[in-house]
């Protein structure tokens, strides 16, 4: 089968990989198309020290179990379900778990990928294949009021206009919380404007520190330090960024003000797909690209190299 594989030598599009075989309790998918992010541009850089098939934003068809001939998207975190930590339903942080395309599982940057059955989630009809290839960072950004109460008294701050951050504005707009992104991307930020969230350059930001949250999906080092610029004494401060690399930082400011840290992660597929079966949601506007899975490369060299949002990679017609 295709594929685009990472390892020592680099990123390599292959015509000759081996079709995953299925373990246990897992099925095969075929996949239709799948999404590049920004995790993606990191483990290239060495995060993770991840080597195998990239990609783990996907839509495919089930050949298998109990989805077999249906559109699905599949949780990233491929966990035991029987250690203490499994138990305690906190699945995505066991200690043995896999993760599709970024730690010890190859992903879906290929004609074919093994996952979990019980990672699986159908697409509604309702749901365009290239809307529900969103799913995974939708959930991501469901995850902070899935870990944070929202109320309409809040003042939230999104840094980062990309693709994250963009998703992080809508779903935290949905709890009635008055929020604003700062970008460095007037194009990226006109997109938000005409949903009816407010903007701001980075280049004009003001650390008047009004801010009661602030969620850093900037994909920088820098995301944390200017975080720490606008947050209220006693606010919270979320870290969507995963970055290459040690980040430099003196933390003093976290204990003076006495900040919360929360780290966010993957959060609830159910939820996702309800917003994108209800339109909750607008993700279409986040598509720059669409690529051959052939051109994987040139994706990756368009995403470090433009102000791009959005690039998908078609590997099967539906």
């Amino acid at each position: 089968m295709r594929a685009v594989m990472f390892d020592e030598t680099g990123i390599s599009f292959r015509e000759n990989i081996p079709q995953p075989v299925c373990r246990e309790n897992e099925v095969l998918v075929r996949v239709l198309l799948a999404g590049l992010c920004e995790t993606d541009l990191q483990l290239v850089q060495g995060y993770m020290g991840f080597h195998g098939i990239l990609g783990h934003e996907f839509v495919g068809v089930a050949e298998t179990g109990r989805f077999a001939g249906q559109r699905v998207v599949g949780e990233i975190n491929c966990s035991c379900g029987s250690c203490e930590t499994c138990r305690q339903g906190l699945a995505t942080h066991c200690p043995h778990r896999t993760v599709l395309g970024i730690l010890n599982h190859d992903g879906a940057f290929a004609d074919y990928i093994a996952i979990p059955e019980a990672n699986l989630h159908r697409v509604p009809d309702e749901i365009s294949t290239q809307a529900a290839v969103f799913t995974e960072p939708l959930a991501a950004a469901f995850q902070i009021p899935a870990q944070i109460p929202l109320s309409k008294e809040m003042q939230v701050v999104v840094l980062g206009d990309g693709r994250l951050g963009n998703l992080c504005a809508q779903v935290i707009r949905l709890s009635g919380a008055t929020v604003s992104v700062v970008g460095k991307h007037r194009r990226k930020l006109d997109l938000l404007e005409k949903l009816g969230i407010a903007t701001e350059l980075l280049e004009n930001l003001s650390p008047d520190r009004c801010a009661d949250m602030v969620v850093d999906c900037t994909g920088s080092p820098s995301g944390l330090p200017t975080a720490c610029q606008i947050i209220k004494p006693r606010g919270t401060i979320v870290l969507k960024t995963t970055v290459a690399g040690t980040p430099e930082m003196t933390l003093a400011p976290l204990v003076i003000d006495e900040i919360t840290v929360v780290g966010s992660r993957c959060g609830p597929f159910d939820r996702a797909v309800s917003a994108l079966e209800n339109a909750e949601v607008e993700v279409l506007p986040l598509i720059d690209h669409r690529l051959p899975l052939s051109a994987a490369l040139e994706a990756f060299e368009i995403a470090r190299t433009t102000d791009t949002l959005k690039i998908l990679l078609h590997v099967n017609d539906p």
